[in-house]
Formats: C-alpha cells, sequence, structure tokens
C-alpha cells in the first residue's frame, strides 16, 4: 500500500496509511489553513487521482480508493464580487498623467490591462516580438498564460499606440517592454515585478478617484467592455471553462428580455 509523503502535513514526522478518514483529515487541514475553495478542490482531485492510479496498478483495494473518491471537496460560499469600470471612468482611467517616461510607460500598460485583458505576470513578461499581425490585425501571439494555455491575443489599435509611443520615447526596440523608471526619468533594469502593476492601477485609481481597485479588475472590465459572443470573450481572456467567463462578465439570465424573444416567428404559420 503506498505510503502518502503528500498528508505529512497534517502531523510532521508521521506517515499515514492511505485511506478515506486520512484524506479527510487532510481536506480539514487544507480548510484550517485558509486556503481558498479552489484551492482546496485542485489539491483533493491529485489526492483521488492518486488513489486512482494506486488502484489501478493493485497497490490499493478498490474499496479504499472508492472510499477516497468520496471524499468531498470544499464548498464554495457564494460568489465572489468583481469590479468592473464604466467606458467613462475607462477613459478618465486611461488619461495620460503626464508626457514623461513614466507617464507614458503607466498609461500603456493600463492600455493592455483594459484593451486585451491581460492578466498582470503575462503584462510583465511582454517583449517586443510578441507583438505580430495575424489577419492584418495586430495581436499579441502565442501568449503563454495561466496553466500554461496559449493564445494569441488581439490588440487594439489605440491600445497598440499608447505602447509604440512608451517605447519610442524610451528607445526600447528589442526585449522585454516594460522596464523601470527612475525618479529623473531615466530607464533602468531590464524589467518590471507584477507588484509594479500593482502601484501603477493603484496611483491611477486615485487620479481618477476610483475605490478599491485592483489589475485583475481591468481585465473583468475588458470582458464586459468588449461585449460580442461568449465564445469570442473566452477566447480573448484564455479561460479554460466557459463559466470562467461568465463570472467575468456577471452574467445573469434574464427572463423578462429573453434571448430567444428575438427569434421574430410569430408570423411563421405552422399549417
Amino acid at each position: 500500500m503506498p505510503s502518502t509523503s503528500l498528508l505529512r502535513g497534517i502531523a510532521p514526522n508521521r506517515v499515514f496509511s492511505f485511506n478515506r478518514t486520512v484524506v479527510l483529515r487532510y481536506r480539514f487541514f487544507l480548510e484550517q489553513k485558509n486556503l481558498a475553495p479552489s484551492t482546496i478542490n485542485v489539491r483533493l482531485a491529485a489526492v483521488r487521482r492518486l488513489a486512482y492510479e494506486a488502484s489501478d496498478t493493485g497497490l490499493l483495494s478498490p474499496d479504499l480508493a472508492a472510499g477516497i473518491r468520496r471524499v468531498k471537496g470544499a464548498k464554495r460560499l457564494g460568489v465572489r464580487i468583481g469590479n468592473w469600470l464604466t467606458i467613462d471612468q475607462s477613459k478618465t482611467l486611461l488619461g495620460k498623467p503626464s508626457d514623461s517616461l513614466r507617464g507614458k510607460r503607466d498609461r500603456s500598460i493600463l492600455a493592455l490591462l483594459i484593451g486585451c485583458g491581460l492578466r498582470w505576470a503575462e503584462l510583465v513578461g511582454l517583449r517586443t516580438g510578441d507583438f505580430q499581425i495575424r489577419e492584418e490585425h495586430c495581436v499579441i501571439a502565442d501568449l503563454v498564460g495561466k496553466g500554461k494555455h496559449i493564445r494569441t491575443v488581439p490588440v487594439p489599435l489605440w491600445a497598440k499606440h499608447a505602447v509604440d509611443e512608451w517605447t519610442a520615447a524610451a528607445a526600447i526596440a528589442d526585449g522585454t517592454i516594460f522596464r523601470g523608471v527612475s525618479r529623473l526619468d531615466k530607464i533602468w533594469g531590464d524589467g518590471i515585478t507584477p507588484k509594479a502593476i500593482w502601484h501603477v492601477v493603484r496611483a491611477a485609481a486615485k487620479r481618477a478617484d476610483i475605490k478599491n481597485l485592483a489589475p485583475h479588475d481591468l481585465r473583468r472590465t475588458c470582458a464586459r467592455l468588449a461585449g460580442g459572443e461568449l465564445e469570442q470573450i473566452q477566447f480573448l481572456l484564455g479561460h479554460a471553462s466557459v463559466q470562467t467567463t461568465e463570472r467575468y462578465l456577471g452574467c445573469k439570465q434574464r427572463f423578462s428580455q429573453a434571448v430567444n424573444d428575438n427569434l421574430r416567428l410569430e408570423d411563421t404559420s405552422w399549417g
């Protein structure tokens, strides 16, 4: 029977036999650490997979494996409320803070966050060669996102102009696009950290008098303001599940304005 070093965190220096009771204790251990339900459920899924593989190879009895697979995941209590900007708020946020190098850089960062729905970790890794042309449209090609998913992101013309203005002023011809800017308005270093994105968004939100704005809220804003087909928004954001895209949009079914009321078949004769 396989040992479970995976579960050692429940009690240090002890190794438990692999059974349903131990997995329940493991779930309780994770919950005590105040981890998010989604994080807990990902880890429990790995344990269930281990039980399946162990049973399939004869290292674990089918009864024990079945008991482990019946351990329920953590419940998600409620739905986290997203924060979206309106068109007017987005325009205010994108207002150029100044004509300085820092101002140009910060505006291009905000333009890509809102215009392309990028994650902040994706943004800091962008390089000049990532911007390419596909079907006569500027895109960020083969962007490696969360979970190593690869997608190609279309870039609105106004967002690309903001990036071009920054790279021209900073004389960046290759390598990482976003660099540090000193207090003397000089370029330094060969990149920026995700924490720097937080500072850019927080400073812009303060200027625009927008409360509690995080970089990820600009990704949500992109999803909601983009409109169009749900499937296309899913492609844009790189979501593996359409349910995640629906949460970003804050979707809920409207019965008073049902979409299938637009079929316009009232006058059709059914013989």
